[in-house]
């Protein structure tokens, strides 16, 4: 049996589950995006599932639509602003708890389970953290490759509005070029988290 039919029974044996995880807590800019899923009915296609982070951005896109079609999926946004004010692990539960009452307007389910060591934060239901979930839960694998998508799109999108800050290489990240452009052309407001530049402005 390969990993990817172990991943399914692994979501099995723990009942009527969703699956959640997020992208994006580690960039310098953009929002933090967490997606929830919930497989409707398992396909041989889903067999290429995997952690998002271990998957090329052409099999991610490719993956995007079919994950689309089999599960029920719910996402939740919290934006720079809220990064700041909260702090991004708290902003990433609220991101959690967003989609997750999307989700809950389409389809029921009993359990929660969350990718890494963290229960989400002011969520009442029953809830399992799972370390390296995204790589053993079938559901928390499809729910991280919605969530990386759909913000790799959202900084695409901006990369058109500001083209000098050349956000469809680096996607935010804190790459050696997007920390030279910060220094040489200045945070964007509403795009850069005030709160992870300080070491880089020296503030």
């Amino acid at each position: 049996m390969d990993i990817k039919n172990a991943m399914y029974l692994f979501d099995l044996e723990n009942g009527d589950i969703i699956g959640v995880d997020e992208a994006g807590r580690g960039p310098l800019a953009g929002p933090v995006v967490a997606a929830v899923a919930k497989l409707k009915k398992y396909d041989e296609k889903l067999e290429k599932i995997n952690d998002s982070k271990k998957l090329s951005e052409k099999i991610r896109e490719e993956l995007f639509d079919i994950i689309m079609e089999n599960f029920y999926i719910g996402v939740g946004i919290a934006d720079v602003n809220e990064i700041d004010e909260i702090n991004i692990l708290n902003a990433t539960f609220l991101a959690m708890r967003r989609a997750i009452k999307q989700i809950e307007k389409e389809v029921s389910f009993e359990k929660v389970l969350v990718d890494g060591n963290h229960k989400i934060r002011e969520y009442d239901g029953e809830q399992l953290p799972i370390v390296k979930g995204d790589s053993k839960s079938l559901a928390i694998a499809a729910a991280s490759i919605i969530a990386k998508v759909t913000r790799d799109r959202m900084m695409l999108e901006t990369a058109k509005i500001y083209p000098e800050y050349v956000f469809e290489k680096h996607k935010g990240y804190g790459t050696k070029a997007h920390r030279e452009i910060i220094l040489e052309k200045g945070p964007i407001e509403k795009i850069h988290r005030k709160s992870f530049l300080k070491k880089i402005l020296g503030e």
